[in-house]
C-alpha cells in the first residue's frame, strides 16, 4: 500500500490522518467489461500507468492504487449514459475510482493531462466550504467506462454528514 503512495511522491506520514483505517482496509476487487483487451491494456497500463498483474487471453489484472481492477474482454458492451447533477457537475452514473491524497490527485491529474486524457469533468474542487470538500475529476476509458478520482480536502470527513443536498 505504501509503495503506491511513494510512487506518487507521498510520504507515509502524509497519510497519517487515515492510516488507522487503511491498515485494516482490505483491497477491493472490481471487474469491468472492455470491448478490446489490447486497447484497454494500452490505456490502463501505459496511459494511466497501472501495474499489471495476472492475465489470460481475455482478461488482465491491474493494481489500481493497491486495489484489484480486472478488465474482461466482452463481445459487446452498452455503457450507461445516465448523469446526475452533483454540485454543478453532470456526473456520469455508474462510475468507479479511488480516493487519493491531494498530492496524489494533483500528480495523477498532471500525468493524465500529459498523456492527453480527455476529461468528462476537468479536475477541480467541489463542495467548497462543506465537510465534503474535495478535488474530483472524471474521464472514460476506451470502452466508455466512467472513472472518477477524488481527494478529500479533509480525509477524515470522507463519510462525514454535511449540509450537501443532491451531492455525492
Amino acid at each position: 500500500m505504501w509503495g503506491v503512495a511513494r510512487k506518487f511522491g507521498v510520504r507515509p506520514s502524509a497519510l497519517s490522518v487515515v492510516r488507522c483505517q487503511l491498515c485494516t482496509l482490505m483491497p477491493f476487487h472490481l471487474a469491468i467489461p472492455v470491448t478490446e483487451l489490447a486497447e484497454a491494456k494500452e490505456f490502463y497500463g501505459s496511459v494511466l500507468g497501472l501495474e499489471e498483474g495476472r492475465s489470460d487471453e481475455v482478461w488482465q489484472d491491474y493494481s489500481l492504487f493497491g486495489h484489484q481492477l480486472v478488465v474482461h474482454e466482452v463481445s459487446s458492451h452498452s455503457p450507461c449514459s445516465h448523469v446526475q447533477d452533483v454540485d454543478g457537475d453532470h456526473v456520469p452514473v455508474p462510475h468507479f475510482g479511488v480516493c487519493l491524497t491531494e498530492q496524489q490527485f494533483h500528480t495523477f491529474s498532471q500525468k493524465l493531462r500529459a498523456n492527453k486524457v480527455q476529461f468528462i469533468i476537468e479536475p477541480h474542487r467541489r463542495f467548497q466550504g462543506t465537510a465534503g470538500e474535495q478535488w474530483t475529476m472524471f474521464f472514460k476509458d476506451p470502452s466508455h467506462n466512467n472513472l472518477e478520482f477524488k481527494a478529500m480536502v479533509n480525509p477524515e470527513n470522507l463519510f462525514a454528514k454535511g449540509d450537501e443536498s443532491n451531492k455525492e
